[in-house]
């Protein structure tokens, strides 16, 4: 036994963004190249952020700013795969958010990579940590794992 906690399951993730691959994410060895899980994080985030009526990139305030990530594979996925990412809150903080992305292949029960990534919300001027504001966090505490 690794002693590896076994891939996250889809059940544990409260909204799912759909994720197409390009023939670009591939690498030389045929799979979605490993820096490439963090895009569809971040995409997948944002869509998520931009459809709940939060993010307004070209002008909203407060902005997220990242400050943490990390990502654990599990299995490969490769072009022309269809992919879904399941996004959960691990913390809501004042000013910080933990977000929780799971890939899965489209319809698959269990991950085929797992990250987070923790953004830290502050004003779009000054770049200083601000509260999230109420819309936010209600929002938000509806993805809470």
């Amino acid at each position: 036994m690794s002693g590896r906690e076994p891939p996250a399951r889809r059940p544990g993730y409260g909204a799912f963004e759909r994720i197409e691959t390009r023939w670009a994410d591939n690498d030389v060895y045929g799979h979605i190249n490993n820096v490439t899980y963090y895009a569809y994080f971040d995409t997948a985030v944002n869509r998520w952020l931009v459809k709940a009526g939060l993010l307004d990139i070209a002008a909203g305030d407060p902005i997220g700013l990242v400050v943490e990530t990390g990502c654990r594979y599990h299995a490969p996925a490769a072009f022309p795969d269809r992919l879904e990412a399941g996004i959960r809150v691990g913390r809501l903080g004042n000013s910080s958010v933990r977000y929780e992305i799971a890939i899965f292949h489209e319809g698959g029960e269990e991950a085929i990579a797992e990250g987070h990534f923790t953004h830290v919300y502050v004003d779009r001027k000054t770049r200083r940590p601000v509260s999230l504001p109420d819309s936010w966090r209600k929002a938000l505490e509806k993805l809470a794992g």
